[in-house]
């Protein structure tokens, strides 16, 4: 199953002049931007070549910059009240907006009913509706009115293929002679997504090809060029797709590194993830997101987070092959004490350590350096 498009990894529609995949889009993320819960909209807002988006919905944040209020840095995304402003402003600043994304991810993947009346208003508007969530809207007999009657559509990113279109576990990865890279964390909406990009982005920066192969809705609605939706597909097809996607990106870019996005955590009680990559992704080694201030689980009070160390071992017990850097993710932290945390989790378990957020990617790049172009 492979969603997205293909295409460069290193352009941001709209914001490098270049023309998005399916065109502009409004992002709604009412009451949960700047939380985990908005991680698909912190996603598109840092980068996607699907779409342009033009402008993002989320009434807390109104007036203010949606980079600003996510990484303290100008993304020139402004952030509106509510649907209705947003349309009118975008099609009054000459960029009238084709799609309307629903950017929130809750535990569980439920459309609320707040968001499912702003995806009705959106049809009306004008808008094609974009979804990843696990409520299917192209299933809602209204909607599915209100489209029809505008001409417009529904996309359910979650929807998976028929089964006949599915692939089952073959043993063609051992095909892929590059390295191969799992990006797995400590949690569910810890960044690992976030950094397989800005990795990605540092290595073809360094004169390397490289290539990241999504596994959730997020990286399809930024544009990757293989991608999976690894939480919505049938249990016995889970190992054969992951396996085709990475499959299909060496056999088509012929990278020098794939990277392969994580899902959940080993030991995340609502979503245990890696155990597929691990088997059937055959990654070479692996890079860990840990999240220092987090004491449980996201969205799980009481469920405390195993430790780094901890972790780390299951992932080299699982994988047979060894963790070699550690990202880490910021939440909860002053601007002044990332480098203090870093350097404090790298001594920790030994290995070195970077936010990639604040402090770029060279240290995992430097990580990986000795195993690229020496597999196996």
């Amino acid at each position: 199953m492979s969603l997205a498009g293909k295409g460069n990894r290193d352009c941001l529609a709209g914001k490098r002049g270049l023309k998005p995949l399916d065109g502009r889009a409004i992002v709604y993320c009412e009451g949960f931007f700047g939380t985990t819960n908005g991680k698909t909209a912190h996603g598109l807002v840092r980068r996607t070549k699907r779409y342009e988006v033009v402008s993002l919905v989320d009434s807390k944040h109104a007036g203010k910059d949606a980079g600003m209020v996510l990484d303290r840095k100008r993304s020139g995304i402004p952030i509106h009240a509510n649907l209705e402003e947003a349309v009118t402003a975008c099609r009054k600043g000459g960029k009238p907006a084709k799609y309307f994304v629903n950017g929130i991810t809750p535990d569980g993947g439920a459309v609320s009913p707040e968001t499912r009346v702003a995806a009705g208003k959106a049809l009306e508007l004008g808008l094609n509706v974009d979804s990843g969530a696990h409520d299917f809207l192209s299933d809602d007999p209204k909607l599915k009115r209100l489209a029809k009657k505008n001409g417009l559509t529904i996309r359910d990113v979650r929807k998976t293929p028929p089964r006949e279109k599915l692939h089952f576990f073959s043993g063609k990865i051992e095909q892929v002679k590059c390295l191969k890279v799992a990006m797995l964390g400590v949690d569910s909406a810890s960044g690992k997504r976030t950094t397989a990009w800005i990795l990605a982005d540092a290595l073809e920066r360094a004169g390397y090809r490289a290539e990241m192969v999504g596994t959730g809705q997020t990286s399809w609605m930024q544009g990757a060029g293989h991608c999976i939706i690894l939480d919505s597909l049938i249990n016995d097809f889970v190992s054969g797709e992951i396996e085709h996607a990475v499959w299909s990106a060496w056999k088509e870019r012929k990278p020098d590194i794939i990277i392969i996005e994580g899902q959940g955590s080993l030991m995340n009680p609502a979503y245990p993830g890696g155990f597929e990559i691990l088997a059937a992704g055959r990654p070479d080694v692996v890079l860990m997101q840990a999240v220092p201030a987090r004491k449980e689980y996201d969205g799980f009070p009481g469920y405390e987070l195993h430790d780094l160390n901890t972790q780390i071992r299951a992932v080299e017990f699982i994988g047979g092959k060894p963790v070699v850097g550690i990202a880490i993710n910021h939440e909860g932290m002053a601007p002044k004490d990332i480098p203090k945390v870093v350097a404090k989790v790298s001594k920790s378990v030994n290995l070195p350590a970077c936010d990639p957020l604040t402090q770029g990617a060279d240290v995992l790049l430097k990580a990986l350096k000795p195993y690229i172009g020496r597999r196996k």
